[in-house]
This record gives C-alpha cells, sequence and structure tokens, in this order.
C-alpha cells in the first residue's frame, strides 16, 4: 500500500455520520480526497471545514443522487475524465429502513429506494471506476473497493425482490446489505490477480446516526469506532492481497450463507446488470 498521503480516495455519502468522519480522518493523513454527496452545500461546507481543520487542500466534491441510475452514470463518468486513476474507492452511503417501516419508496428509475441506493448504485458506479482502480495498482501496491454493509443482513428472496409484497423497511434494507456483499465476493473473483481488492464490513453495532436513533433510539456505539473499522480495511498493509472477505469492525468473519451461493450471486449479478446498463 503507498502512503496515505500518494492516496486518491474516494468516499460516498461523505457529508453526514460515518462518511464524514471517515473523510476528516484522511484528510488529516493527507489523502487526496473526492468526496460525494447529494446537497452541494454541505458539501462545499465539508470541504472549507476539513481545510481549515487539516491544512490538506487536495479535496474535490462530487455531486450526484445515488438514487438516480443516470446521476450514478454522471458521476462516474466526470470522475474517468477528470482522473486517471483511483487508489481507494469506499462505498458508504445508503439510507436505512426509513421512519415508516410500511411505507415503500421507489428510486427515480422505479426499483425499491434501498435496492437502488444501497446496492445497485455502487454496482454501476463500481463496474464503471474499474479502470481508474486497476490503473492505480499497475503503478504499484494494491487498489481497495471498500463495501460497507451491515450485520443486519437477510437473504435475498428473488421472488419478491422489490418488496412488491409484504413490505418492511428494514427486510429492505436488510437485504440490499447483503445483496452489497454478495457484489464484493463476485467482484474479488473477477478481480483476483489485477491488483484490485474488494472487501466488505460491517463498521459498528448501532453507531450514533439518525438511522439508529429513529430505530432503536440510544446508539450502543460511537461513528469514531466504526470509522476506524473502515480506515483499517482500506489501509491496513496486513491487509494488503487480502479480497473477498466480509469482516466484523477488524475481524475476518462469515457473512449470511447465501453470500457464498454462487447461483444466487450470478442470479442477482445477472439482474442487476440488466436493471443498470451494464455488463
Amino acid at each position: 500500500m503507498k502512503p496515505t498521503e500518494e492516496l486518491k480516495i474516494l468516499i460516498t455519502g461523505a457529508t453526514a455520520g460515518l462518511g464524514r468522519l471517515v473523510a476528516e480522518h484522511l484528510a488529516g493523513k493527507g489523502a487526496t480526497l473526492l468526496l460525494h454527496g447529494r446537497d452541494p452545500q454541505k458539501g462545499q461546507g465539508l470541504i472549507e471545514e476539513l481545510q481549515k481543520k487539516t491544512g490538506n487542500d487536495a479535496m474535490t466534491y462530487c455531486h450526484a443522487d445515488l438514487s438516480s441510475l443516470s446521476e450514478v452514470g454522471r458521476l462516474a463518468g466526470e470522475i474517468s475524465s477528470a482522473h486517471r486513476q483511483l487508489d481507494i474507492l469506499i462505498n458508504n452511503a445508503g439510507v436505512g429502513a426509513g421512519p415508516d417501516p410500511q411505507r415503500r419508496e421507489l428510486s427515480a428509475d422505479g426499483y425499491e429506494l434501498r435496492l437502488a441506493v444501497n446496492f445497485l448504485a455502487p454496482f454501476l458506479l463500481t463496474g464503471r471506476l474499474l479502470p481508474l482502480l486497476r490503473n492505480a495498482a499497475e503503478k504499484g501496491g494494491d487498489s481497495r473497493i471498500v463495501n460497507v454493509a451491515s450485520v443486519a443482513q437477510r437473504a435475498l428472496d428473488f421472488d419478491n425482490l422489490m418488496l412488491e409484497r409484504q413490505y418492511d423497511g428494514m427486510r429492505a434494507y436488510a437485504q440490499s446489505k447483503l445483496a452489497l456483499i454478495m457484489l464484493t465476493f463476485d467482484l474479488a473473483e473477477m478481480l483476483a490477480g489485477s491488483g484490485v481488492v474488494a472487501n466488505a464490513l460491517h463498521p459498528a453495532t448501532l453507531m450514533d446516526t439518525r438511522m439508529v436513533r429513529e430505530w432503536f433510539g440510544a446508539p450502543r456505539t460511537t461513528v469514531a469506532e466504526g470509522a476506524e473499522a473502515v480506515e483499517y480495511v482500506a489501509l491496513a498493509e496486513e491487509l494488503t492481497g487480502v479480497t473477498g472477505t466480509y469482516f466484523d469492525q477488524k475481524r475476518q468473519t462469515r457473512a449470511n450463507e447465501q453470500a457464498y451461493d454462487l447461483k444466487a450471486r450470478e442470479k442477482l449479478r445477472t439482474l442487476s446488470e440488466r436493471w443498470v446498463g451494464l455488463k
């Protein structure tokens, strides 16, 4: 792994919560940061705040609403036009179960919202940015894809994947996070030997975030604990070459069994490629 000050890192969902704190820590270590958000005012405010705190001017705000696949595609295109390589992609952005667990919401493209933002968006974004990650790996050291998943993962029901029947917000969130882990394992196999690695993690249980406060009341862990785990998977020297692994914080462990089902992964991949228009 290159020294942190030589790394170019994209963090989605960087303007609040876990992503914001990870951005602050990495800015303090001198990394070049591409910080994604969906509110330009918040994004520019974050850049100004981090520049003052860290003295790091190598930061760019990247705007996109990840509930729209056209927006995701535009974001990937703009990054690819402006940069030849990317060392680390942290797919952190996501939406929780929502304040009303019975209210089914749709993305701009008509897909169930949690699956769209938490899975389809990183599926498309990562696929479009793979050339930049490969370019960085060719320059030395491994490039890393870090997918922020959750221990609250649940097997996908392919007969009701968009939860048109018996909708439940927590179930939607849980299956979207397992889908992200399944993507991680697919990427690891596809990229084997390329120098690009892909891993997923559960950052911490019930961190002090808006989603946790909405659903569970008092948090059990801090956002700082989650940020430490994300940074470990993204930067740790001892993880050089480690790929296709699911972490519970810093501990390598097993995900839901469906993540290891090759037929289930192939089915999800085929559907996703069709939905996002990416092969």
